[in-house]
């Protein structure tokens, strides 16, 4: 029996891997649904027609219209990579205003298995609320990969690479616990 996972996106340069990485989910056994913020989405725009293909199913960045249709199957698991500090800061408040942070929230409530890797310099690592944001999202069952075993940050502008299996395991471990 396929699993849905549901792969959300940040505006961070990992999430240039997407093709990459919902070929290695599809290779572990996952139906992948592919959504990005708004930015991300501007950022793909020209591997997005690529991405559904791949997938199977619409990329979404945008609420559906109330009365419309769900497109995508029921999700089993939600990886959020690369979230960046403003959607992680976002989803630990509860600000739903795109459509990837409506979901995760929603998805904690749902009890949806979810794992998250942040993708932040450590310029922004310093400000307190992105560790204050951390710590609530794991306080609500959420599995942040952020530090050892996880993603460490790096300089502005340093590349590293994104530990992408690292993510896709823990998404396994935490559906198997599920």
């Amino acid at each position: 029996m396929t699993k849905t996972l549901y792969l959300f996106g940040s505006a961070a340069p990992p999430v240039f891997q997407a093709a990459e990485v919902i070929r290695s989910a599809q290779a572990r056994g996952w139906d992948v649904c592919l959504g990005l913020t708004p930015t991300a989405a501007d950022w793909l725009r020209d591997e997005l027609p690529a991405l559904e293909e791949r997938t199977g199913h619409p990329v979404r960045s945008r609420y559906k219209r109330p009365g419309e249709p769900d497109v995508w199957p029921k999700a089993d698991a939600i990886l959020f990579a690369p979230v960046t500090a403003n959607s992680l800061n976002s989803w630990a408040l509860c600000l739903t205003g795109t459509f990837v942070i409506g979901v995760v929230a929603e998805g904690i409530g749902k009890g949806i298995p979810i794992v998250a890797m942040p993708c932040v310099n450590s310029a922004y690592a310093a400000h307190p609320r992105v560790d204050q944001s951390i710590t609530e999202l794991r306080d609500m069952g959420v599995t942040v990969l952020y530090g050892d075993g996880g993603f460490t940050p790096n300089a502005p502008g340093e590349r590293r690479p994104y530990p992408w299996d690292t993510a896709l395991t823990a998404v396994e471990a935490a559906t198997a616990t599920a």
